[in-house]
């Protein structure tokens, strides 16, 4: 039997699932045939995560992610990360005040609603540190003074996995710090077409029109703390994350926090669908963006052609789904 607060809740539910239909909608006006990206991305910036994206360039990162701030009603900004890119450029620094004589601080690009890390491997390890601390911590310390970032708070980084020269890889451990890893890929023979035919007249992300605001971005986060998991849909993710320890051709396989991370994504991919509890297929949808760069193959299965998101992918077809279908708590 279904109460009057469980209808209100999936009513609630229902009603922000729409919302950020309007906004992939808005954002895929000017990203053409991307409408799984947009929602993967949705589904970080609702889990409170990072996204790192690994692809060519022209494929629309830098579209992607202006739009979605200029949708959201979000302050953006970009960074050209380089070689000689200081952690100061980036933080800001203490800059004399010639009228009071004093040090006054001057923040950074890093001051903003959603960072646009670009090339994040061609910075050096310093400059990228300062950037993955902020991440984490949500603050940036200078002359031992803190000053919070503003929230909410989302970097969205590149790199080209196909052009190593002269770059500095991200270690595991700071590749850990992005909720998501995936790729945006090449449009669809339509899409491409549409997107060649409109190329002097198409939308720019500045032209985009605000769609909910800060009280649907509230709103998006308390939906994702209240999304009910069944205990049946978390023995599914322990056993995700288990099978990824024992795997043979697997290095080490997935911490703690890479299951609080698969689980948390997996609950705001299901509030992009418009529901408050959680399935064994938002879980699978998720898996592989989530673990694939968390884990690390062995020399033998990465000559064999395996990659670490293949292997999440046969784990998901290995391990049992569970069958009995979880419904909201109330």
């Amino acid at each position: 039997m279904t109460t009057a607060g469980d209808e209100r809740t999936i009513a609630a539910a229902e009603l922000l699932a729409n919302q950020l239909n309007d906004v992939a909608a808005n954002v895929g006006s000017v990203l053409y045939g991307k409408r799984d990206v947009v929602r993967l991305t949705l589904a970080c910036l609702a889990a409170g995560g990072h996204l790192l994206i690994e692809d060519l360039p022209g494929v629309g990162k830098t579209t992607l992610a202006k739009a979605l701030a200029q949708t959201l009603g979000l302050h953006c900004r970009r960074v050209q990360f380089t070689a000689d890119l200081l952690p100061s450029d980036l933080i800001g620094a203490m800059v004399l005040d010639r009228e009071r004589m004093t040090p006054v601080f001057h923040p950074g690009p890093i001051f903003t609603n959603i960072l646009l890390a670009d090339e994040l491997n061609r910075a050096s390890p310093k400059a990228q540190s300062a950037l993955l601390e902020a991440m984490e911590e949500g603050q940036v310390s200078v002359d031992g003074v803190t000053h919070p970032l503003p929230h909410p708070f989302m970097v969205i980084a590149t790199q080209n996995p196909y052009d190593s020269s002269g770059t500095y890889p991200l270690p595991f451990s700071q590749r850990d710090r992005f909720l998501l890893r995936t790729s945006i890929g090449y449009p669809g023979r339509q899409a491409e077409d549409r997107l060649l035919a409109r190329s002097s007249a198409r939308a720019r992300p500045e032209d985009l029109g605000v769609i909910g605001g800060a009280p649907m971005l509230a709103e998006l986060s308390r939906a994702v703390d209240n999304v009910f998991v069944a205990p049946e849909v978390r023995a599914y993710v322990l056993d995700l994350v288990e099978a990824t320890r024992s795997h043979p051709s697997l290095l080490f396989g997935a911490s703690p926090r890479a299951g609080l991370a698969l689980l948390r994504t997996a609950c705001g991919y299901a509030v992009t669908a418009g529901r408050d509890y959680l399935l064994p297929d938002d879980v699978k949808a998720v898996a592989g963006v989530v673990l694939g760069h968390r884990l690390a193959i062995t020399s033998t299965a990465e000559l064999g052609g395996s990659s670490s998101s293949s292997l999440v992918a046969e784990l998901l077809a290995a391990i049992p789904v569970p069958v009995r279908a979880p419904v909201a708590a109330g």
